[in-house]
């Protein structure tokens, strides 16, 4: 795609927040994830259990790599007032209320503790937690912000379609009410935020960039829904 730089396509945009730039210079691939077949059958229920089983345990493995990527945010942020959401965040719902799901939801679809602690590797997984580890060690802020965004805006974007009444299956009903929600919409808006705040002050090559780890982390997102839903 032909990409219009920030300053240019923020002088025209309805909405010149960095993040919607970001969102837009990340097309098709974005909307074919958020409007995923995979995701649609999460929010109607309607997902085989092997299928789903299959995509937990794969989806459990960044639980570790994430939990260090919120923690380099909060190293690498540049106020307290921006630290402190990671690190509630982090506390009261990455290491508390999603990996209780995890290991109730595993139980529930016949998983074995093998299954979590050492599962086989998708090459998808693998290279998602590649780009997580990247983002955590060059402890720069704003490329940490596009990781983080991606994984959490992008599973808004498709909890969010969900229609009431939701599914019976805690499985599913469940994991769609952990993206999904005040407390989940709040959190996704401090990080667009952040973009927003941060983007504008950087110079075109530092957006670049930003862009570039936008994007890829959007495609392996596209990649992972593509792999649970065995395309």
């Amino acid at each position: 795609m032909n990409l219009v730089p920030y300053d240019e396509w923020r002088a025209s945009a309805l909405d010149p927040a960095f993040s919607e730039w970001l969102r837009s210079g990340a097309e098709p691939e974005w909307t074919a994830v958020v409007s995923h077949p995979f995701a649609a059958s999460i929010t109607r229920g309607d997902v085989p259990d092997d299928d789903m089983r299959r995509y937990l345990i794969q989806d459990f493995q960044f639980v570790d790599s994430f939990t260090a990527l919120l923690g380099a945010a909060v190293a690498s942020a540049d106020s307290f007032e921006s630290r402190v959401p990671f690190g509630r965040f982090l506390g009261e719902t990455a290491t508390t209320e999603e990996k209780t799901y995890f290991h109730r939801a595993l139980d529930a679809l016949g998983a074995i503790p093998a299954d979590l602690a050492s599962p086989d590797l998708e090459p998808v997984t693998a290279d998602f937690r590649a780009l997580m580890d990247e983002a955590r060690t060059s402890l720069d802020y704003p490329i940490i912000l596009a990781v983080l965004c991606v994984a959490e805006w992008s599973y808004l974007g498709w909890a969010s379609r969900a229609e009431q009444p939701l599914p019976e299956n805690f499985v599913h009903r469940e994991w769609i009410n952990l993206h999904e929600g005040p407390v989940f919409r709040a959190w996704v808006a401090f990080l667009c935020g952040e973009l927003d705040r941060l983007g504008p002050e950087l110079d075109e090559n530092g957006r670049l960039r930003v862009l570039d780890v936008f994007r890829r982390a959007v495609r392996l997102e596209l990649r992972f829904f593509d792999m649970a839903a065995g395309l």
